[in-house]
């Protein structure tokens, strides 16, 4: 295999064409039946034709077919010690495009996930602002406000793999993640409707975003971030939040990792200086080789993943055409190029990104082969707009050894059997 682009499969014509060759081979085998027994597919004694469905009585909110009933979230037991304080994985194996439906995006609770009403609903901004003000959420409502498409995604997404191949399943490994658009209001709004001079000399003021919850999660934020694209949001894919994501109003902190995405959002404070909370001492820092830790490492770094083939997704036929797809993602900015290797790095081929990348939202990716039957070593790797390349597990590894749970981006491999069967494994 070469890296050029059409060394893996030829080009559209010949993948057409292969196609129409399987096709045939598929027509083929279902003529090869007992003498007299029915063809579901080619008689016409159908079951869904022969009367009448349901009516639109029946559906007052949608809800997906019976039949995929397996595309749902999923927790892992043993990772937490009660669901309270647990995570939901998003079924990333089996969604297609880039828009995250809600009931199936991940969600992440430290205290579980709590009941507000929107008549019930304060929103407190205070601290070093010249009138400390409380909007409701009807007050929100009447701000001009923005819809964006943004990916949120845990600092502890793929965390479990730092010491080894763990989990065998990309819903398991990267599906601490969404990307979903959300309607809301700048927080800058708000802030400068408190009084904050967003022209003065804000250089070193931060604010404190807290939640409503039990737990009280809180986390600092710089001044220049909160000014720059975070959003109070209360509507996802059009629609309210769900509970579970923060109903009825949620920060969106672009880029940046999913703690400080603040669901249930009751407070914002601004302040001179870090409140330095449990959630970024504690926990969300980076704990290298020698025991010390990094601090405020905020931004998502670029990382990609193959949804399909891969382990809850294996190839379910023979030799052939074949559509290899994942998701690729940056908090930096856009992605423009994704590469795919089937033989563990030693020859990239370029995938074709299904649209141009938008900045810190997720992109999907396609790469069509002509797979002849033989093993794969499949691997991704995600280029942002900034330059950077999303690196080896080696490569992290060598800067920041096995001590880390978050922000490990590394590149992933899924060891593709003859029989299309995939399992989670690493390569030297």
């Amino acid at each position: 295999m070469t890296a050029d682009k059409k060394s893996n499969g030829a080009s559209r014509r010949a993948f057409l064409k292969g196609a129409v060759a399987a096709g045939g081979a598929v027509a083929g085998a279902g003529m090869a039946r007992a003498a007299g027994e029915p063809d579901p597919l080619i008689t016409e004694v159908q079951e869904w034709a022969s009367g009448f469905g349901e009516g639109v009585d029946a559906t007052p909110y949608g809800l997906p077919i019976r039949f995929e009933d397996d595309v749902v979230r999923r927790n892992v037991e043993w990772l937490t010690a009660d669901t309270i304080s647990s995570i939901n994985f998003t079924p990333i194996h089996a969604l297609d495009g880039t828009i995250t439906p809600q009931g199936c995006a991940f969600e992440r609770h430290h205290s579980g996930a709590i009941e507000l009403k929107k008549e019930d609903y304060r929103l407190m901004i205070n601290g070093l602002v010249d009138k400390p003000l409380v909007f409701t959420y009807a007050d929100l409502e009447r701000f001009p406000r923005e819809n964006h498409v943004y990916f949120c995604e845990c600092a502890a997404n793929t965390g479990m793999e730092w010491a080894g191949a763990q989990l065998n399943g990309a819903q398991f490994t990267h599906g601490m993640i969404h990307n979903m658009e959300y309607s809301g209001v700048p927080l800058r709004t708000l802030l400068e409707e408190a009084g904050l001079d967003a022209a003065g000399d804000l250089a070193d003021k931060w604010i404190y975003v807290e939640g409503a919850d039990a737990s009280s999660n809180g986390r600092s934020i710089p001044m220049d971030k909160a000014l720059d694209d975070v959003l109070v949001a209360f509507k996802a894919n059009g629609e309210a939040l769900r509970k579970e994501h923060g109903y009825p109003v949620r920060l969106v902190v672009p880029g940046w990792e999913g703690n400080m995405w603040v669901k249930w959002l009751r407070r914002v404070e601004v302040m001179d200086a870090p409140v330095q909370s449990r959630e970024e001492t504690s926990k969300y820092t980076d704990t290298l080789a020698d025991g010390t830790s990094r601090k405020w490492t905020w931004e998502m770094d670029a990382k990609s993943v193959v949804t399909s083939p891969s382990p809850q997704s294996p190839i379910t036929h023979g030799p052939g055409p074949l559509v290899i797809t994942g998701l690729a993602w940056s908090g930096r900015g856009a992605i423009t190029r994704v590469d795919v290797t089937t033989d563990g790095g030693k020859n990239w081929t370029q995938a074709r990104l299904a649209k141009d990348g938008e900045s810190k939202a997720l992109s999907r990716f396609y790469l069509e082969i002509d797979w002849d039957g033989s093993e794969m070593l499949l691997q991704s790797r995600a280029h942002d707009e900034t330059g950077y390349v999303q690196p080896t597990k080696a490569q992290l590894r060598e800067v920041r050894g096995e001590n880390s749970i978050y922000h490990n981006n590394c590149i992933q491999t899924w060891w593709v059997k003859e029989s299309g069967e995939a399992e989670n494994v690493e390569v030297s």
